[in-house]
């Protein structure tokens, strides 16, 4: 019975101790498209096809590259997890004026009203939260910093992000986004609670067997 209980205990205190690790990360999807097409961030231009590239990353948002294959431009934003759905697309430049890149992130970001975003991009981008249009440039630039504020309410919310290179010139998306973090339970975690639910069985049988 001693046992048991100490067997009880432990679970709960290694439960509380361990808890759960924190994912705070986004996947992005990447597309070679028309110059046409990344001449126009918007969520109507994101391609019905699978992505040539998929990869993940972590906030801020920080790429930044010049004359570079998309390759180097994931690596310029440390970038992890990458898969190329499409042979060949690491290895192609993100822009060459004739194909350039449409960049979609989605997800979930906690905010409040009033809250401002400041982005520095080249070229265009379209980052709406909770269905929400913050309305930057979504068409070609040379590198700018922009700022928007959003206006909702406050809370966890989805988001949407298209980031297209266009013209031949710099790849840049700098951008803090608040990242909702995920939970996930850590495996040992989760071993120790089921252990601690065998204890509490075995104890309520043994209560009856008396």
């Amino acid at each position: 019975m001693v046992i048991l209980r100490n067997i009880i205990a432990t679970s709960i205190f290694s439960l509380l101790c361990i808890g759960s690790a924190q994912a705070n990360f986004i996947t992005g999807d990447l597309w070679r498209v028309s110059e046409a097409t990344a001449q126009n961030a918007t969520i109507a231009n994101i391609p019905a096809t699978s992505p040539d590239v998929v990869f993940e990353v972590n906030s801020p948002i920080n790429f930044s590259a010049t004359g570079a294959t998309i390759g180097t431009w994931l690596a310029s934003g440390s970038a992890f997890n990458i898969v190329e759905n499409t042979a060949g697309t690491l290895a192609a430049l993100m822009d060459n004026l004739t194909l350039g890149t449409l960049v979609y992130f989605n997800g979930f970001v906690t905010v409040t009203n009033g809250e401002t975003f400041t982005v520095t991009h080249d070229d265009g981008l379209t980052l709406t939260i909770g269905g929400i249009d913050l309305g930057f440039n979504s068409g070609p630039t040379a590198p700018v910093t922009s700022t928007a504020t959003y206006t909702g309410p406050s809370g966890n919310f989805p988001f949407q992000l298209v980031y297209t290179e266009c013209c031949g010139g710099p790849a840049v998306l700098q951008v803090d986004l608040p990242f909702r973090d995920n939970t996930i339970p850590e495996p040992a975690s989760a071993a120790l609670f089921s252990l601690g639910l065998l204890g509490v069985g075995l104890t309520r049988r043994r209560r009856k067997a008396h």
